[in-house]
This record gives structure tokens, sequence and C-alpha cells, in this order.
């Protein structure tokens, strides 16, 4: 573990696990790379090099009040890239952290990249307008920014208890310790961070992105995504990609890497050695 300071003086709080090919994941809002502890688990027993982020404003990485932006957040994964040196390298994110591995590879290139995954991703757009009418309303993003600035604890609580995971699902049987822990990395980072995250995650526009990226991409999103809806992200994704693979899981929820872990560790894995 250990930390880096990108261009603009922020100091950004990584893991660094292993030899290998390396696997650099990015997280989603507003959480940490903690949440990425099923897969470098899994991939670093089976002779990977696992490389996690937090991104600025969460987790441990510094609490700046600026920057809290996609291309902030391209340019910071670039910076770490070429810190460690990665070359050949696998870039998968989920949610948020697919938008940012969309737009480090239209903003920095291909030169260091082998292959991306894009997990419950929140490419092309998220929010709705007249080119996206499949979006979501501008007014459930700006109820997220109230919610982040007036009552953020008791909101960390009840998104894992209910969307994300789809816990709120009949039949469902939520675990107090995955909640517990969606909480946990949340209240770490900075409510400023997240608040202007919500702006990032909505309303940044990643179809040229897409577009851009000629390397394979495999795009993983449950069909029952209450927080990223499928029909508009992961099954547009697709199609913008040059060498796209499409992965629809029936009933997943959006936090599919931990309440699915084995299911989706071995399709990464497949995906990896194809």
């Amino acid at each position: 573990m250990g930390t880096i300071t990108t261009p603009d003086g922020v100091e950004i709080f990584y893991k660094d696990w292993g030899q290998g090919q390396p696997i650099v994941f990015s997280h989603g809002w507003p959480l940490s790379a903690d949440d990425w502890d099923a897969q470098m688990m899994f991939f670093l027993e089976r002779g990977y090099r696992v490389v996690a982020h937090d991104r600025r404003g969460h987790g441990r990485s510094e609490q700046t009040d600026d920057g809290h932006d996609m291309d902030h957040y391209a340019d910071d994964l670039a910076a770490l890239t070429e810190h460690l040196d990665l070359r050949d390298a696998v870039h998968v994110g989920h949610s948020t952290g697919g938008g940012e591995v969309a737009r480090y590879l239209g903003r920095h290139g291909e030169s260091r990249v082998a292959k991306a995954v894009l997990i419950s991703s929140v490419p092309p757009l998220m929010v709705q307008t007249e080119a996206n009418p499949g979006g979501l309303p501008k007014e459930v993003f700006d109820g997220f920014q109230e919610q982040v600035a007036t009552r953020r604890s008791q909101f960390y609580r009840e998104v894992p208890e209910g969307p994300f995971y789809g816990y709120n699902r009949t039949g469902a049987q939520p675990s107090e310790g995955v909640i517990a822990n969606w909480w946990r990395q949340g209240m770490m980072g900075s409510a400023k961070a997240h608040y202007d995250g919500v702006v990032a995650f909505s309303q940044t526009d990643f179809t040229e992105d897409l577009k851009r990226i000629t390397v394979p991409v495999l795009v993983m999103h449950g069909d029952d995504d209450q927080v990223v809806p499928y029909a508009d992200a992961g099954a547009l994704s697709v199609k913008l990609v040059q060498n796209g693979t499409l992965n629809t899981y029936e009933g997943f929820p959006h936090g599919m890497p931990t309440t699915e872990a084995d299911t989706i560790n071995h399709d990464l894995l497949d995906f990896l050695k194809a």
C-alpha cells in the first residue's frame, strides 16, 4: 500500500499486491478500493498483480475540495499507472469506476492497456436528455445531492439496505456485514467529493470516449440493476466500443461484484484468458 501525488498536488492512496499481468480496479461511488476485496484476493491467488486506488476525496485519499469530475478522475488514474509503470494492464471499473475507465482510455489512450471491463457502469450517459430519453431525470440526482448534504450517514445505510444490492427484492437475504461495509467506506470519504461526484457520474457523456476504445471490452450488467438501469447503460455501451462483448446477468443487482462475486470473478477470469 502507498500513495502518489497527482500533478495538481492531491495525495491518492492505492494498494498494489502481487506480480504478473496487472489488473487495475476503479471503484464506484461513494466507496473505496476496499469494495474490490473479493476480486483482488481472487486474482492475486491466480498469479495476477492487482492494483486499486481510492478516488480523490474518497476513502484514504486526500479530501481536496476540487477536481471531482471525470477528467480529473481519469488523470489521477493515468498518474497512478505511470507511477507504477503498469503495462499490458486490464482496467476494470464498477459503476462510476466504469466511467473513470472509459474516460481514461478516451483521454489518455491505450498504450498501457490490454483489455477493459465495465461492470454495472454509468456510460454512456445516465441523465435524461433529448438525445438520451431513456436516462433518469435530473431530479433523481438532485435528490442524491440533497441527501448527501443533509443526512449522509442515514442515506448511506438506506442505499445498500435497498436498491444497491437488491436487498429490497422479495426473497432477498440482506447481509448486515455487506451493508455495514458499504456505510463504512462511504463515511470514510468527503461529503464534498461525494456531492460533486453525483454530477460527475450522472451528467458526463462518455459516448465519444467509448467510440475511441479499440481494445477488447467486456461489458457486464445485471438486468435487475436498480441504480444504473441496464437498457440505457450496458446495452448501449457495448454498441459504441469497437470490440465489445456483453454479458447480461438475469436478476443480478447493481452491486453484483459483491453479492455474486463467484460468478463475476470466474467470468472475468475467462475474459482475461481469452
